[in-house]
């Protein structure tokens, strides 16, 4: 997206640092994962900032150690450059038949993984697609419209994807989204088209882990270019961001706790100025914090020719940002990503903490040889740290080392060959430059982490000693 927004001279941050047959998988007894909400990588970064040298990435993680080329359990390719001692499997190639006999929709994004009663790992997984080529499931949005999301069931003991099937559809541009507490996942339209048909698009909407998702639009949480949401389960408030510039960051306040659709409040956050006026965040460096509150959004379900939510919140004096992307909840705080805001336009992570309504900038990457452009985040039950990576360079997951420093955990190298894969319907050529999209451990004992390259459009489900290092 192209940036055309100015930045801003209002006072605002409170402070700011100076720096800128199947192989086996699950060897041995993996460790019983720690709390969730741990954060030990991402609280020592936060304790780095102050008076910090600019960060800079590891050639290799200090516990797992470099990267090497690891061949798929499933294909025998080697699509996948990770640590020694870590292996994947790959599944749901675009094309490849589901199990409803469906084949698999292209654009894989963003995901959740969910644990089921019997110890099985429900998945559900968006699909970017923009194109108007028709649902792919009944009960649609909008009939016209090809993106959506399809669900996953995965044995961890085994390590082995059990069943896919389509879960909803008629839906545009499917990228990020997130999980709830009551086990389904808020699936985020980021765009505002209006469909050829006359059909508005720029919406939420709720999906299950096991069954087929809700076609109607939480139109409560507005309409705009939606990109993630991070639920508190404390409160029930939905938090979310904007792929726009400007954009802003979100809150929805529900009226009923657990009952999204029945409609609430759609709020946008301040960072509280000497005079009240908007800020603009869009250059602030790592450390940088603010004292904040909310605005209400009047019309969030803005019809075209009206303004759009992120305008009407600056207007009441709200912040604005640069690409919000991925978001994160964990240790009662939000965690956000600005894919290009920072003083290098090469990202922010921003820390957000409800109970004191104060937000700081975790991390600015210095360049984009730290990092470039990331996009989603998520945790693992250990508390580590991964970011996904949507830039121009060499596309990493990367991972926070627990003293804050940055290390490439992953890198896509996905080749296909002349002559095509067997079974596969993926077109021949170099997808190495493909987003890394949906990264998302398994819930309980965090032994495995699933993640997508966006094309040719892959799932990889990947399994080590994830507890021997910083994730």
């Amino acid at each position: 997206m192209t940036d055309t927004s100015s930045g801003s001279t209002n006072p605002g941050p409170l402070s700011s640092g100076a720096g800128s047959g199947r192989r086996q998988f699950l060897r041995g007894g993996v460790a019983t994962a720690a709390s969730l909400f741990a954060l030990g990588p991402l609280e020592a970064l936060g304790a780095r900032t102050a008076g910090a040298a600019p960060m800079s990435k590891r050639a290799s993680s200090p516990d797992y150690g470099p990267l090497y080329p690891v061949k798929d359990d499933t294909t025998g390719l080697e699509l996948l450059r990770l640590p020694k001692g870590f292996e994947y499997i790959s599944y749901g190639w675009t094309g490849d038949p589901m199990s409803d006999d469906m084949p698999t929709p292209s654009a894989h994004d963003g995901m959740a993984a969910f644990r089921r009663p019997d110890g099985k790992v429900a998945i559900v997984r968006n699909h970017e697609r923009g194109a108007y080529d028709g649902a792919f499931v009944d009960r649609a949005y909008n009939p016209t419209a090809g993106g959506g999301t399809t669900n996953l069931v995965f044995d961890p003991d085994k390590g082995k994807f059990l069943e896919s099937y389509a879960s909803l559809s008629g839906t545009i541009r499917n990228c990020a989204g997130g999980p709830t507490p009551w086990g389904t996942w808020l699936t985020c339209e980021e765009t505002t088209e209006i469909a050829p048909n006359g059909t508005r698009h720029g919406y939420v909407f709720e999906v299950p882990y096991g069954g087929k998702g809700d076609p109607r639009p939480l139109t409560g949480m507005g309409r705009y270019s939606h990109e993630a949401v991070a639920l508190d389960p404390g409160t029930g408030i939905v938090y979310l961001t904007e792929d726009a510039t400007p954009s802003g960051l979100y809150r929805y306040l529900p009226v009923k706790r657990g009952e999204l659709v029945a409609g609430g409040e759609l709020q946008m956050l301040v960072v509280e100025t000497a005079d009240g006026s908007s800020y603009t965040t869009y250059a602030d460096d790592t450390g940088t914090e603010y004292s904040t509150s909310w605005v209400t959004i009047d019309n969030p379900d803005y019809a075209p020719g009206e303004v759009r939510p992120a305008l009407q919140g600056q207007a009441k004096g709200a912040a604005v940002f640069r690409r919000l992307e991925g978001a994160w909840w964990g240790n009662d705080r939000v965690y956000i990503v600005s894919t290009s805001g920072g003083p290098s336009g090469q990202g922010q992570v921003f820390e957000y903490d409800p109970a004191s309504e104060s937000m700081r900038v975790l991390f600015a990457s210095p360049d984009a040889a730290v990092l470039n452009n990331p996009d989603n985040i998520c945790v693992s039950p250990r508390g580590g740290i991964v970011l996904c990576e949507d830039g121009s360079e060499g596309e990493y997951l990367h991972g926070l080392t627990t003293d804050g420093e940055i290390f490439p955990f992953a890198l896509n190298q996905v080749v296909i060959p002349a002559g095509g894969v067997p079974g596969k319907k993926v077109a021949p050529g170099n997808y190495s430059g493909s987003e890394w999209c949906g990264s998302t451990f398994e819930p309980k004992n965090g032994n495995w982490l699933f993640a997508n390259a966006q094309s040719p459009g892959i799932t990889f489900a990947i399994t080590g000693p994830f507890p021997n290092g910083s994730l």
